[in-house]
């Protein structure tokens, strides 16, 4: 399963900044807890090469995306409203006021912006902006665009961004260069930082095209690559832009060396990896592991010509697995819930469809310090205690975690415990199936567009018939799928958040009462909680990572005291095949998914062609 990206969508987009360290004068960078890694004036991130040549051409399966992007069509090249299927990589046009450094966790630094000037109060930034920051078309880029920008987005932007930023009370151009953002004085206090990753578009463009409708059009854009050419739901191509006024800056010296930048766009995973195994594209991330395990001996990975490379990944693993639409009648009792997640099989499937490759996820903070584990801490209960009235008894016990099976695919033991709470819940057996006492039957239908997924479906969906419960798959092609999550039109869906080393206000669309009656929102369980609205606000405004620690286990707990989803599984690397044909930094960016860029390997952004491996190239590559 690949990570979206926009859980990413805002998560690649949001950052988190504190100014109880009161930022007093402007400074070349923001950060939440602590100081800066780097000074002013650095000369480049350190997981660069500075002298790493430009040329050739990078093409790749998008392995994460953002807001209305997906990652099997496309129909619009405006990928920053709810509308249409957005083109990947649309976030390459367009530059930021910051951009986030990989090898700190919640840091940014100025690209646009030469500095950020933050009130005491924290409740307005003046930003100075490069005088030299120009469009693609030669205008200048403003203050005054800067400032449209954020209200464009504010008013009429994806859900997910207007939503996110509606606490900023306003912006203005000071002067040409001179930015002002105001604050209502309830905001959360990362967003200061989260709208430095926003993009920034002309206003002169915007004058006479519709910022709300899609569009074939390509956008005006300011960033390191502009659209060369596509073939709409085929592929799209990016060229980097030769006069990019922003090149020579510290924070992109060493970066962006592909000459263009390819997106390849397919219907299945199987029509995927044949046209990498031909040699179509250069590089793919697996998430598949039957094939990782299974697949990659084909005569270009025995004769070296493809690599096969694992790179570790520390950051937090996000939480990926069958959210369950609480919405829906059938799932609005908890017990009916747990009673689906004691029907998974982990077990069974990770030994026979995985081949052991994965873990058990149980934590919406997996691979983290903030995962709840055992009994809550002070610092927890500190938080819990004033809510004990409002949680489950379970939220004060041993962290919930998801059920071991004895790996038969059909635990007896666990099946039986999910019997008693689907009877207890009064969901009995009539006749054979689960009905209740106005004789409904409990069905639970799967919203899938992965046909390769089907198979993992089907194991659970077997014991779900053992228990008497009606279930089936509906597959849906990736203009319908998109649109029934857009507007929580389902039982159960599968997908996977990213979460941010720095938890900031994009969790609010993961977890809060109004995401949850927002369309377009990542709320997908529906989930709606007073006592999760208030913690979520410990996370955001913590005043320092072991606050924030502290509020994120307290979290962890009632999320998963309230089974909204069926936990899934990670693994913590990265799986990446490519045509050997590049070369890298020896360092990798710990935390980095570029600036605007969702990618948390680094690879976009980072490596470059290596000229000595021409020979390397598949044919379809030739020069």
């Amino acid at each position: 399963m690949r990570r979206i990206g926009a859980g990413a969508a805002v998560a690649a987009m949001s950052f988190a900044l504190s100014w109880g360290s009161a930022i007093a004068e402007p400074r070349h960078g923001l950060s939440i807890f602590g100081d800066l890694l780097y000074e002013k004036d650095f000369a480049h991130f350190s997981y660069v090469n500075p002298d790493a040549p430009k040329g050739g051409a990078f093409s790749q399966i998008g392995p994460t995306w953002i807001l209305n992007q997906s990652p099997l069509t496309f129909d619009s090249l405006n990928s920053y409203i709810l509308k249409g299927n957005g083109a990947m990589g649309a976030e390459l046009t367009f530059d930021t006021l910051m951009t986030r450094s990989g090898d700190e966790p919640d840091a940014v630094y100025g690209l646009v912006a030469k500095t950020a000037d933050m009130a005491d109060d924290g409740n307005s930034i003046v930003f100075e902006l490069h005088p030299e920051a120009r469009f693609h078309d030669g205008s200048p880029l403003t203050a005054e665009d800067a400032a449209f920008s954020l209200m464009l987005l504010k008013e009429k932007g994806h859900p997910l961004i207007s939503l996110t930023i509606r606490e900023m009370a306003g912006a203005e151009a000071l002067g040409s260069h001179t930015l002002n953002v105001t604050f209502t004085g309830n905001q959360t206090r990362d967003l200061a930082l989260l709208i430095t990753g926003l993009p920034i578009f002309s206003k002169t463009y915007y004058t006479t095209h519709d910022f709300e409708k899609t569009t074939l059009d390509a956008p005006l854009g300011s960033g390191p690559y502009r659209m060369k050419e596509f073939e709409q739901g085929r592929f799209v191509t990016y060229e980097r832009v030769e006069d990019y006024w922003a090149r020579d800056l510290n924070v992109n010296v060493g970066r962006w060396n592909f000459d263009t930048v390819r997106y390849e766009f397919y219907r299945d995973r199987t029509a995927q990896f044949e046209a990498f195994k031909a040699g179509e594209y250069l590089l793919r991330e697996e998430f598949t592991s039957k094939t990782w395990a299974t697949e990659y001996n084909f005569p270009a990975v025995e004769d070296g010509r493809v690599v096969l490379l694992t790179m570790q990944d520390e950051t937090p693993s996000g939480a990926q697995g069958w959210f369950l639409n609480t919405r829906r009648e059938q799932f609005s009792d908890v017990r009916v819930r747990e009673a689906l997640g004691l029907a998974f099989d982990f077990e069974w499937t990770n030994r026979n469809h995985f081949f052991g490759l994965y873990q058990r996820s149980g934590s919406y903070f997996e691979n983290s310090e903030m995962r709840a584990q055992g009994l809550p801490g002070p610092g927890e209960l500190e938080l819990l205690e004033p809510y004990r009235d409002q949680l489950p008894a379970r939220v004060f016990d041993e962290a919930i975690e998801p059920p071991v099976s004895d790996g038969s695919g059909k635990d007896r033991r666990l099946l039986l415990q999910a019997s008693k709470l689907l009877d207890a819940a009064g969901w009995t057996i009539q006749d054979g199936k689960r009905r209740n006492a106005a004789g409904d039957t409990l069905t639970v239908e799967f919203l899938n567009d992965a046909p390769t997924f089907e198979r993992v479906i089907s194991a659970f969906q077997a014991n779900l018939i053992q228990l008497g419960i009606e279930t089936n798959i509906k597959p849906a092609n990736s203009a319908e799928y998109q649109e029934r999550v857009k507007v929580f039109d389902f039982d159960v869906m599968t997908r996977r958040f990213s979460i941010s080393a720095t938890p900031g206000v994009e969790i609010s669309n993961y977890w809060s009462s109004e995401a949850a009656e927002t369309p377009g929102s990542f709320n997908l369980s529906g989930m709606s909680d007073p006592v999760i609205d208030a913690l979520m606000d410990k996370i955001i405004n913590a005043e320092n990572r072991e606050e924030q620690v502290q509020a994120a286990r307290a979290i962890d707990r009632i999320l998963r005291a309230g089974f909204y989803w069926v936990p899934h599984w990670y693994k913590a690397s990265h799986t990446l095949a490519f045509w050997d044909v590049f070369a890298r930094p020896d360092k990798a960016p710990r935390y980095s998914r570029g600036s605007a860029v969702t990618d948390k390997r680094g690879v976009l952004d980072t490596w470059w062609i290596d000229p000595a491996k021409a020979q390397n190239a598949p044919q379809a590559e030739q020069p």
